[in-house]
């Protein structure tokens, strides 16, 4: 099972070549799983986290969530679309105390057929911001988590 997380494109998102820069789609990637994975102020006001949305981002936070590793394949480039892309989302492998979350960026959803234009994965740390040091996936995390627990990211090339 995967999570569909609509990302709307910037204009700035572009570069000289009128397609999206490489290092803002560091950035959509991050906007995707901060919407999937973290929680929102509004969330955690509420009577608990919902879904996948189980840590917490906020100034102060117990843990920290820190990039161990990011690797993109990019199959065509994003021009400039007015209706949002869809950032699909799954976890690749979920170990004792890091994640590697895996994405496929694809065209509006509706279009078909449906364009491919890059697949990644970022390998998350979760860290104790007291300690500095890495903790376990809780049971929580990993109950939210588990559901979305698919094969990595093939890449093309190794």
């Amino acid at each position: 099972m995967r999570l569909h997380v609509p990302i709307r494109l910037r204009w700035s998102d572009l570069d000289a070549y009128a397609h999206v820069n490489n290092a803002e789609m560091l950035r959509l990637l991050e906007e995707a799983r901060i919407q999937a994975f973290w929680v929102n102020d509004e969330a955690a006001g509420a009577a608990g986290a919902q879904g996948t949305a189980v840590l917490d981002g906020r100034p102060g936070a117990a843990t920290l969530t820190l990039i161990a590793r990011m690797e993109i394949e990019y199959l065509a480039p994003i021009p400039y679309l007015r209706e949002p892309i869809d950032v699909q989302l799954w976890i690749g492998k979920l170990g004792g105390a890091s994640l590697d979350v895996c994405y496929e960026v694809f065209g509006p959803a509706g279009q078909e057929p449906a364009q491919l234009y890059a697949r990644a994965t970022t390998t998350i740390v979760l860290v104790d911001a007291a300690t500095e040091r890495p903790r376990k996936i809780n049971e929580v995390e990993r109950a939210a988590w588990s559901p979305y627990l698919e094969p990595a990211v093939a890449f093309t090339r190794k």
